[in-house]
């Protein structure tokens, strides 16, 4: 039997338990480790908050430099392959870093979500706390470091 996911938690096969949400005001951690506090938990918060803004304001820099991009790509007379070449280069690179910017965003706006609901620092494949020093050091993850390296082995 397959575990299942429920909305409160992770059900594993042949258990009933359900690992629940952290409690409100109280984020998980792994055991040995401080908890959360206060502090902690608004430094978190301002730095996903900060993070957000860089990358809103990112993606606005990006919008600009791409609708230029564009519209100097109709006004290639005269251009030789190299002209066009770096200009197809320039505009192909500032598309990829649009839409890294993108989906750091959508990560980190993820991110404060579990923050308000109390399930930051879960993981979201095991349930499992994914360590509060692993949080602190990449405040994006969502997943406990034995289930990332089965997913990057997964490919």
């Amino acid at each position: 039997m397959a575990a299942k996911k429920t909305a409160v938690g992770v059900t594993t096969a042949g258990s009933e338990a359900a690992v629940p949400p952290a409690r409100t005001g109280e984020l998980a951690v792994r055991p040995g480790e401080d908890p959360w506090t206060p502090e902690e938990v608004t430094e978190a918060r301002n730095e996903l908050q900060a993070e957000v803004l860089r990358l809103r304001s990112e993606l606005a820099h990006s919008r600009e430099e791409l609708t230029g991009l564009m519209r100097d790509s109709g006004d290639g007379a005269g251009d030789d392959q190299a002209d066009t070449g770096t200009k197809n280069i320039t505009r192909e690179h500032e598309l990829a870093l649009a839409a890294n910017a993108r989906e750091m965003l959508e990560q980190t706006e993820h991110a404060l979500e579990r923050l308000d609901a109390g399930t930051y620092g879960l993981c979201e494949v095991c349930g499992k706390p994914i360590g509060k020093a692993r949080m602190q050091a990449f405040p994006r993850a969502t997943l406990c470091v034995e289930d990332k390296q089965k997913q990057e082995r997964r490919g």
